[in-house]
C-alpha cells in the first residue's frame, strides 16, 4: 500500500437527526487498499454551529473544532461472525432444504443480529426484552406480527418492525411459503415472558413469576412498522423509524449515482463503536479502511468495525438505494471525519 499523506482530522457528534441519520459527510483521504493517515492539528479551533443557534450538549451543533482521535492501528479485526459482508445469498444455499433456520450475522457488544427463517405454519413464543428493543426487515415471505398495545399486522417483504422495550412480540408465517426475515435483539440478555407462555429453558438461569409496572411505548420517531419498498419508490427522504438514546436502526438514503466518489474520500470513523447496515432498497457499496470497496445487493449485511474508515453510498448506475444504518448509543454517536468534508458519500 502507498504511503499516504498524512491530514489533518475534524470531527462531528453525530446526533442522528436527519434523513441521513447515522452517517457524516465525506472528505478527501486515501487510497481504497488502506486507511488515511491521522495527522495532529491544534485544538479548539473556532468554526460554525450546525444547525444554528447555542449547541446542544452531547449534540452536532457545537463549534468545529480540530481534535486528536484514537485510531486502533490496523483497525478492530473482525470476528466471527462478524466479517466485512454477508451476502444473503450465500446464507440461503448454507441453508438450502431447511424448513426454518437461524444465520447469526453481527455480534456486537450492544447488538445480536441474524437472518432467520420460520417454515409455514410456525409461530414463536410470546416474548420481550426489558430494556431493550428488538426490530427487524422482512426479505421474503409473510409474517403476522403481535405487538402488545398494536393491532396484529401481517407484513411481508420490505416491511421493517420495531418492538418497543418491555412489550411483548410474537411472530407466526402466513401463507404456503417460508418466511425470512433479519432480526436484531440486545446482546448477551434473555427474554422475559408474559404469564401466558412457557419460558424456554437456559442453562444457569430460572425463571421466576413476579409482578411489574413497567411498559414500553412508541413516539413520533419510533414507529411499529414501516414500508420500506412503498418509502423508496417516494420521492421522501426523512424517514425515521427507530431511534432512542440507546439504539438506533435508520433507514438511509443513497441518492443515485453515475460514479463512486473518488478513492481519496473515506467518510468517517468511530472510535468505540461498530457501525453496520442492511441493503434493504436498491444496491449499497462501502469503502472500509483495510478491506477496499464492498459491493452489496438487497439484502446483504455490510459491517465496519470500530476504527475503520467507512463510506456508503448508492452503487453506480443503480439507482437510489437505502440503507438500514445501525449503530448503538447514537443519541449522540461521536464519529470522526477528514478534514474538508465536500460530500460525495456518507
Amino acid at each position: 500500500m502507498k504511503k499516504q499523506i498524512s491530514r489533518a482530522l475534524a470531527f462531528t457528534f453525530l446526533l442522528s437527526a436527519g434523513p441521513a441519520l447515522a452517517q457524516a459527510p465525506d472528505a478527501p483521504a486515501a487510497a481504497p487498499d488502506g486507511a488515511p493517515a491521522a495527522a495532529p492539528a491544534a485544538a479548539g479551533r473556532a468554526g460554525g454551529r450546525r444547525g444554528g443557534g447555542a449547541p446542544t450538549p452531547g449534540g452536532d451543533n457545537g463549534p468545529a473544532r480540530t481534535i486528536w482521535a484514537a485510531q486502533k492501528n490496523g483497525g478492530t479485526p473482525y470476528k466471527l461472525p462478524n466479517k466485512p459482508i454477508w451476502h444473503i445469498a450465500d446464507i440461503l444455499k448454507a441453508h438450502k432444504n431447511q424448513a426454518r433456520w437461524e444465520q447469526k450475522v453481527v455480534l456486537t457488544r450492544d447488538v445480536d443480529a441474524r437472518y432467520v427463517q420460520m417454515a409455514p405454519g410456525d409461530k414463536s413464543k410470546c416474548q420481550f426484552y426489558a430494556d431493550d428493543r428488538v426490530w427487524g426487515w422482512v426479505y421474503s415471505g409473510q409474517v403476522k406480527v403481535t405487538i402488545d398495545g398494536q393491532d396484529p399486522k401481517v407484513i411481508g417483504k420490505g416491511w421493517a418492525f420495531n418492538v418497543a422495550p418491555r412489550l411483548a412480540y410474537c411472530l407466526e408465517t402466513v401463507g404456503s411459503d417460508p418466511v425470512v426475515f433479519y432480526r436484531a435483539t440486545p446482546a448477551g440478555q434473555l427474554p422475559s415472558y408474559p404469564e401466558s407462555e412457557t419460558p424456554t429453558p437456559v442453562p444457569g438461569y430460572t425463571y421466576v413469576k413476579g409482578t411489574t409496572t413497567s411498559s414500553g411505548s412508541y413516539d413520533a420517531q419510533n414507529l411499529p412498522f414501516f414500508n420500506v419498498d412503498e418509502y423508496g419508490d417516494s420521492d421522501k427522504t426523512g424517514g425515521r423509524f427507530l431511534h432512542d438514546g440507546h439504539t438506533c436502526a435508520n433507514l438511509n438514503v443513497g441518492q443515485p449515482l453515475t460514479e463512486l466518489p473518488p478513492s481519496t474520500q473515506w467518510g468517517h470513523f468511530h472510535e468505540n463503536m461498530v457501525e453496520f447496515w442492511v441493503d434493504v432498497y436498491g444496491k449499497l457499496d462501502v469503502l472500509i479502511s483495510g478491506i477496499g470497496l464492498v459491493e452489496g445487493s438487497y439484502g446483504d449485511v455490510i459491517n465496519a468495525n470500530e476504527g475503520r474508515w467507512h463510506r456508503a453510498t448508492a452503487a453506480p448506475g443503480g439507482g437510489k438505494m437505502i440503507r438500514l444504518a445501525q449503530t448503538p448509543r447514537c443519541q449522540p454517536q461521536f464519529s470522526v471525519r477528514q478534514l474538508g468534508a465536500t460530500g460525495g458519500g456518507e
